[in-house]
């Protein structure tokens, strides 16, 4: 009779959640902590952030979905993880203890790294439901009197998708608006190349963003260094092979989206053998900590390397269905560990990207994540638009179903080859 606690009720906590609920026996328990009850999709944040969506329309209220599956749920925010003594304390002066912990928590959003950086600052952000309601009312402000735009990604941030995403979903808003012609725009990144992702790049995806840059006039810098953000200007240090200062640009700004980087919670940093210097959770290829071996991690929370040394420092994106195969192997570890069994599972760490540009969009698939891959394509048209709608609403209503990856999701991906299990000979 195991007690399995998850930390964390974003996209890794909550499928992590329903698969471990289908895998534990009848004695276990289940419990989810978490400092918000309500989910919401964050791949439709930069729709609203132009107001394409409410943020009702993207948020799951999970406390009656986990009732319904039997799961104890306490949306309260974690202090401090002793892994030491298996138990977590809460923000109440409470604490739980457990069997088994499964980290599934998102990044604590570094924007005090960089003076002036976010929503506190001069800068918006769509990392968060809250962050992308904000920056659609600035922005309603700003389509009254238009001016430059700048957005993209700081120094060590590892999520650039988005980033390109809203920058196209400026361009398609500002164009509906008739106020395009009014408003230069500028893409900021630490990529050493515009399509580099994080990832050095999936498919051609260095030549589709690149071309669809020059094709909607935006302009952008690479290698870049933010130093400073101040009211209406962004201080730029482009960054050379050898780690010189190649150049410093003030860029003019009356509007500003900047993804910031990422480090691991407050609950987590600094507790050694669990966490690396930036916070992010230990693991092997089962997905569990070498030190404490009843700890689990999914999700952003992961610690990855990254793939190779660039000018700016550039983190390893965590995509969904990356997410996903953490999760799937999470929970048929454990499974195998409660019946006394050593764990075997490896998530195949497969990419499946549809990053969305409003009227168009580009699509990618990397097998695995990480290069070298068995798989490595990329492709753009209005088809990815339409795909990403569709994939928003199906997703939103299985977190609302209580649903990990229902049958017929599971023989489609068979059938195109994409799984999230790795196929492991054991002696």
């Amino acid at each position: 009779m195991a007690h399995i606690v998850i930390l964390g009720a974003g996209l890794g906590g909550v499928i992590m959640a329903y698969e471990m609920k289908d895998q534990m026996g009848k004695g276990d328990t289940l419990t989810v902590i978490t400092k918000d009850p309500i989910y919401h999709f964050v791949p439709s944040n930069p729709w609203v952030a132009v107001n394409w969506r409410t943020r009702e329309a993207v948020e799951v209220d999970l406390a009656p979905v986990f009732a319904r599956r039997g799961i104890d749920f306490r949306p309260m925010p974690a202090t401090r993880v002793h892994p030491d003594q298996n138990r977590v304390d809460l923000a109440d002066g409470s604490s739980i203890s457990y069997d088994f912990l499964i980290i599934a928590t998102g990044p604590e959003l570094a924007f005090d790294e960089i003076e002036g950086l976010g929503p506190e600052g001069y800068t918006t952000s769509i990392c968060h439901v809250d962050h992308a309601t904000e920056a659609a009312a600035k922005f309603e402000e700003f389509c009254k009197n238009p001016g430059p735009i700048v957005t993209g990604a700081v120094q060590g941030a590892s999520c650039f998708g988005p980033a390109y995403e809203y920058t196209f979903i400026l361009d398609t808003e500002l164009r509906r608006r008739r106020i395009r012609d009014k408003v230069p725009m500028t893409f900021v990144t630490a990529e050493p190349y515009i399509g580099h992702l994080g990832l050095d790049g999936v498919g051609d995806t260095k030549g589709l963003l690149e071309g669809e840059m020059r094709q909607h006039h935006i302009k952008f810098i690479t290698s870049a260094r933010v130093k400073a953000v101040e009211p209406g200007k962004m201080t730029i240090e482009e960054i050379a092979d050898d780690g010189s200062i190649k150049k410093t640009t003030e860029l003019p700004f009356a509007f500003s989206m900047m993804l910031p980087s990422f480090r691991g919670i407050g609950a987590l940093r600094g507790i050694e053998g669990l966490v690396n210097p930036r916070g992010f959770v230990l693991i092997d290829q089962h997905q569990q900590n070498p030190t404490y071996r009843n700890v689990f991690a999914v999700g952003v929370c992961v610690a990855i390397p990254p793939i190779g040394p660039t000018p700016v420092p550039c983190g390893i994106p965590k995509t969904g269905f990356m997410i996903e195969s953490m999760v799937t192997a999470t929970a048929n570890n454990i499974a195998q560990i409660l019946r006394g069994e050593q764990p075997t599972h490896q998530g195949t760490w497969n990419a499946v990207c549809l990053a969305d540009f409003g009227d168009s969009g580009v699509a990618f698939v990397a097998q695995p994540q990480i290069p070298p891959r068995n798989v490595n394509w990329s492709s753009s048209g209005v088809w990815v638009h339409n795909a990403k709608i569709a994939f928003e609403k199906y997703f939103i209503r299985k977190m609302r179903r209580g649903e990990s990856e229902p049958f017929y999701e599971k023989a489609m991906l068979d059938i195109l080859g994409i799984g999230k299990l790795k196929k492991v000979t054991t002696d």
